[in-house]
């Protein structure tokens, strides 16, 4: 059971970090400016996704730390 946990988990997170600032941005412009109606479980998303970000400013700006320790990484390569 917790194998399939984490495997969920796993692809939560490397499905919204490809569309995070899509959900985040593009939600409240159909709610706003489309007539999109609301949906509990869009809403849901939406907040995992502002959970993602404020993450990741957090992780970078504040902590001042990066995913990858490698030397290649802090290169840019």
């Amino acid at each position: 059971m917790q194998r399939v946990l984490r495997k969920l988990y796993g692809a939560g997170i490397l499905f919204f970090y490809s569309t995070k600032w899509f959900i985040f941005l593009g939600y409240p412009m159909l709610i706003y400016g489309a007539d999109y109606t609301r949906v509990w479980s869009m809403d849901l998303l939406w907040l995992y996704a502002l959970f993602l970000i404020g993450k990741d400013f957090v992780w970078r700006f504040v902590l001042k730390r990066h995913y990858c320790k490698s030397k290649q990484c802090k290169k840019g390569e």
